[in-house]
């Protein structure tokens, strides 16, 4: 069964579809410490420019985690430009901001300042105003965007034997939590079913991302949950993550990535946060919170940080511990002001 998303791709902005139609030598690039949205959009785009008879390289500042190996193409990421190339347009998907692109902006700054640039991206924290940027926020993946860009170029979904579509998907089912967060909409689902609908395997994606860990992320998750506390109102729950811990459970960095989920699991909590130790001696902050409740880019943007509504992020140039006595009063505060 075929979904007709004609009528949902008639939001991407012209400025966008001029943009990607007549480029020839596209520079696709992810966010630092990529996720399956980033990843999944970023190759979204270079199929795209591929079927239009363009070429386009795939960049990510870090290797892409073991757990997104799954995901066609995903070999394609390089560190850094081709010097082979030359591009004629800068791409950024699912960057929050033009930082979050990470230290390859820094290492090829004058090509990135050279290159036309369009954002395509849903965080409400974006404050992009590009005449060609697309910010989205009542998009629930960057993913799903990118999907509505194939249908208004005629390119078709399964385009490259379903790589795309499984890339797409699999950046959906991370962003929505399998379809379990408030951000999945009616068109979020009209996709989702347009991408199966060309064969890409839902239930087999959400198992990878969700429920398939290996044991040294089990023992680190352990780790954090055993370190949980709450606020003396119930309100607040939060735990930290060591730099040690990760190099005890035999664990590594991005087996991180899920942990603030089960903390935003309690019962009680309108703010969940996760406070990981950065190697620079700052701390990196996760925030999740509930329908109706305390916007998470407020508590994020006290610190430079942004996201959405419900999750957030930012880094605070703090120590740890410090990051701790610097977040939990605001956290707290912000808490004691939802009324339900």
């Amino acid at each position: 069964m075929q979904v007709d998303l004609a009528s949902f791709a008639a939001s991407v902005p012209e400025a966008v579809i001029a943009r990607l139609r007549d480029a020839r030598h596209v520079l696709a690039v992810s966010h630092e410490n990529p996720d399956a949205d980033t990843l999944g959009a970023v190759l979204g785009i270079c199929h795209i420019v591929e079927a239009l008879g363009g070429h386009a390289t795939a960049i990510s500042t870090d290797v892409p985690p073991p757990l997104y190996g799954f995901i066609p193409g995903i070999e394609r990421f390089r560190q850094d430009p081709d010097p082979a190339e030359q591009y004629d347009l800068l791409v950024l998907a699912d960057c929050a901001t033009a930082d979050r692109v990470g230290a390859v902006a820094q290492r090829n700054a004058d090509l990135f300042a050279a290159l036309p640039r369009v954002i395509i991206d849903h965080h409400a924290s974006n404050d992009a105003d590009g005449g060609d940027d697309w910010i989205e926020p009542g998009s629930a993946a960057t993913c799903e965007m990118v999907a509505l860009l194939a249908v208004r170029l005629g390119v078709p979904l399964g385009v490259a034997g379903r790589a795309m579509a499984d890339g797409l998907m699999a950046g959906i089912v991370m962003d929505t939590a399998t379809f379990a967060h408030p951000n999945a909409t009616p068109r979020t689902l009209a996709v989702s079913a347009a991408l199966v609908g060309e064969g890409a395997p839902l239930s087999d994606i959400s198992r990878r991302l969700y429920r398939t860990k290996p044991d040294s992320q089990l023992r680190l998750f352990g780790r954090v949950l055993d370190r949980l506390r709450t606020s003396a109102d119930r309100r607040v729950t939060w735990s930290t993550l060591r730099l040690a811990d990760i190099e005890e459970t035999g664990a590594i960095a991005a087996h991180s990535e899920g942990i603030i989920d089960l903390l935003a699991q309690s019962e009680t909590a309108e703010v969940a946060m996760l406070l990981k130790e950065a190697s620079d001696g700052g701390t990196r902050l996760s925030v999740r919170t509930r329908p109706g409740g305390v916007d998470a880019t407020v508590l994020t943007g006290t610190f430079g940080g942004g996201g959405h509504s419900r999750a957030a992020g930012a880094t605070v140039p703090l120590p740890l511990e410090q990051a701790a006595d610097a977040v939990l009063p605001i956290a707290e505060r912000l808490a004691a002001e939802v009324r339900r």
